[in-house]
């Protein structure tokens, strides 16, 4: 039988346990695969396996949820910063993002950075759906559900994109920190970051120098 190395991330280690009981009851039946199986609960425990198996073996398929605490170690703020750290470490790697956003700004986004082979809401699946949707991204197919089609489908003219400095910029300014002491942290000049705010405050229509607010609408937005 094929041996393939897969990572479950998920901030709820119920719902990832019992994703990974599935996959070795159930979904290597039907793929004649072996699956080897780690799980982390956290964007620091998700890093040290990661780290782990570039070193040994490869991951050829990460399980992923979007919404986790920014690592206390590293520099990864969600889900989404894992992704695309995934995504540079391994080049024959699968992700399938397995999440519970629902805001489309945020899920079109991610789409966009991660580019991920299956993107799937909790909400439209069950852990069947998720089998047959592990099944045919391992065949090399891609596979959304529902409401990520109706979203790709309506977002295809949408060219804001927000990156890892975005990201940045919008995590720091949540946790109190003033735009003037953000270029000791992220590596951008004083100006570069005001430039990055104006066009935050354009993608979210929020009012001029209110950082507040800009903040209150990332959240609602599901970007912090």
């Amino acid at each position: 039988m094929n041996l393939k190395n897969v990572l479950v991330v998920d901030d709820h280690p119920i719902f990832a346990d019992a994703i990974k009981q599935d996959m070795l009851q159930n979904t290597n039946k039907v793929n004649a695969v072996n699956f080897k199986i780690n799980t982390a609960f956290t964007c620091d425990e998700a890093i040290d396996i990661i780290n782990k198996s570039q070193i040994t073996e490869p991951l050829d398929l990460v399980i992923l949820d979007i919404n986790l605490k920014p690592s206390r170690e590293h520099n990864i703020l969600s889900g989404e910063d894992l992704g695309i750290k995934l995504r540079e470490y391994f080049n024959n790697i699968k992700i399938i993002v397995l999440t519970a956003l629902n805001n489309n700004h945020a899920l079109f986004n991610i789409f966009k950075t991660i580019k991920p082979e299956g993107f799937l809401i909790k909400s439209d699946i069950s852990l069947e759906n998720l089998s047959s949707g592990i099944k045919n991204v391992l065949s090399g197919q891609t596979v959304y559900s529902n409401s990520i089609n109706n979203l790709i489908t309506g977002q295809l003219s949408n060219k804001h994109v927000l990156d890892d400095i975005d990201r940045k910029i919008l995590h720091y300014l949540s946790l109190g920190y003033k735009t003037k002491d953000l270029p000791k942290i992220i590596n951008l000049s004083l100006g570069g970051i005001e430039r990055r705010k104006k066009l935050l405050r354009e993608i979210f229509d929020t009012p001029s120098r209110d950082d507040k607010a800009l903040v209150e609408t990332a959240k609602q937005k599901g970007f912090i």
